[in-house]
C-alpha cells in the first residue's frame, strides 16, 4: 500500500515539473520505509520530513517560475508605468472636482448685461471637416429595407406602380388648380370666408414675437427676465435723473442715451435740477410682447414712490419738496440685441432699454 502511495507521489510531481533530485529524494525515503518497517515511530516520522520538503521544493519551484515570469520587458514595464501612474494623486483629483461641482453655485447667464469672453492670444481655426458617420439600424429596419427592396424589384410591383403614378399626378395637378381658383376668387364670400380664417388660424404678434426671442435665445426664460429688470429699475431711473451717461450705458439703447443727454442739458441751461429720491418700486408685470421690425420687443409696466423736489442754479426748492411723494407709473420697451449687433465674442443676445414714458403721475402727499 506504501508502495502504491510513493509512485502516486512521484507521478504528481513529475506532472508538476519538479527537478530529478525531488525524485530521488522521494526514492530513498521509500527505501528507508521499507527498511524500518518494524519501527512504526520511526517510519511516520520519516513520513513528515519527507512531506515538509517536498512542499517546500515545490513552493520554491512554481516561486522561481513566477519570478521568472515576471521578470518579462512587457510585465516590467507595464508595472513600471502603473508605479509612475500615481493613481492616489488622480483620486484626490477627481475627488476634488466632484466636490467642487456638487458645492459650487454655477453663475447665472445675465439677460440685460454683456460680458464679452477674455480675449485669447491664440489662432482661430476657420476650417470646417465634414465626417460622414453610418447611422446604426436596428434588426427590424434591416429585414424591412431587405423586404422593401425586394418588393420593388417584383414585377407585379412595378405593374401596380406603373398604373398608379399617372393618377397621383393628375391629382396633384387638380389640387394645385383648386388652390389656385380658391386664392385668386373675386367671390366675396370667398373673401369672408378666408378672413375668418385668417382671424382664427393666423399667428398672433406675442407668438411670433416668443418664437423669435426663442430662435435666437434657446435659453430665454420669461421669469428670469422679469427678475432682471425689476433690478435694474432704480439704477437706471437713479442715472436718468442725474445723467450718468456711463450707468445708462450697460443697460439702454443709444436712443434713450441720447435723450437723457438732451434732456439733462435743457434742463440746465433753464437753471432746473431734480432732486427727486425713489421710495418704493412695485413689482414688474409683463403688459405686451410684439415685433418691431425684425427685433422682438416686451413692454413691462411698474409704479414707483418717489420724493418729488426741483431746485434751482442756488439749491433752493422752486417745486415740490422733500415731503412731496408722487406715484409714478411707468412702461418700458424692452429691446432684444442680436449677437451680430453686438460685436465679435458676444454669444448670447441681450436686452436693452429701448423707450421709457411715463404713463401718469398722482400726488400722495
Amino acid at each position: 500500500m506504501k508502495e502504491k502511495i510513493s509512485a502516486a507521489k512521484e507521478e504528481v510531481k513529475e506532472t508538476l515539473g519538479i527537478g530529478k533530485e525531488e525524485s530521488s529524494q522521494s526514492t530513498s525515503t521509500s527505501a528507508r520505509h521499507g527498511a524500518d518497517v518494524k519501527d512504526g515511530g520511526k517510519a511516520s516520522s520519516g513520513k513528515q520530513k519527507h512531506e515538509q520538503s517536498g512542499s517546500g521544493d515545490t513552493a520554491e519551484s512554481i516561486f522561481g517560475k513566477f519570478k521568472s515570469g515576471i521578470s518579462s520587458p512587457k510585465v516590467s514595464l507595464a508595472f513600471q508605468r502603473l508605479k509612475e501612474a500615481n493613481v492616489v494623486d488622480l483620486a484626490k483629483k477627481g475627488y476634488d472636482i466632484v466636490k467642487d461641482e456638487l458645492s459650487g453655485n454655477p453663475s447665472k447667464r445675465k439677460h440685460l448685461e454683456h460680458t464679452p469672453p477674455p480675449s485669447s492670444t491664440a489662432e482661430r481655426s476657420t476650417r470646417a471637416d465634414i465626417v460622414v458617420l453610418p447611422s446604426k439600424q436596428s434588426r427590424w429596419s434591416k429585414k424591412w429595407e431587405a423586404f422593401k427592396e425586394k418588393m420593388q424589384g417584383h414585377p407585379l410591383f412595378k405593374h401596380v406602380s406603373g398604373f398608379s403614378e399617372p393618377v397621383v399626378t393628375r391629382g396633384q395637378e387638380i389640387a394645385e388648380d383648386m388652390r389656385e381658383r380658391w386664392e385668386t376668387s373675386d367671390n366675396p364670400i370667398v373673401h369672408k370666408i378666408q378672413d375668418i380664417n385668417e382671424s382664427i388660424f393666423q399667428e398672433t404678434d406675442a407668438a411670433a414675437s416668443y418664437k423669435e426671442i426663442r430662435r435666437r435665445d434657446p435659453s430665454f426664460s420669461l421669469p428670469e427676465f422679469v427678475t432682471e429688470v425689476q433690478e435694474a429699475i432704480r439704477p437706471v431711473l437713479n442715472a436718468y435723473i442725474k445723467g450718468d451717461v456711463e450707468t445708462l450705458k450697460k443697460y439702454c439703447s443709444p436712443e434713450v442715451i441720447d435723450r437723457c443727454k438732451a434732456e439733462h442739458t435743457a434742463y440746465c441751461s433753464h437753471g432746473i435740477f431734480f432732486d427727486n429720491k425713489i421710495l418704493h418700486i412695485s413689482d414688474v408685470e409683463v403688459r405686451e410682447t410684439k415685433m418691431m421690425g425684425t427685433s422682438p420687443i416686451i413692454i413691462v409696466a411698474f409704479q414707483t414712490q418717489q420724493i418729488y423736489c426741483v431746485r434751482d442754479r442756488e439749491g433752493k426748492i422752486t417745486e415740490g419738496g422733500k415731503d412731496t411723494i408722487h406715484t409714478v407709473y411707468y412702461a418700458w420697451a424692452m429691446q432684444q440685441v442680436d449677437v451680430e449687433e453686438l460685436g465679435e465674442g458676444a454669444l448670447y443676445p441681450i436686452w436693452r432699454l429701448r423707450e421709457m414714458q411715463q404713463i401718469g403721475v398722482q400726488a400722495l402727499i
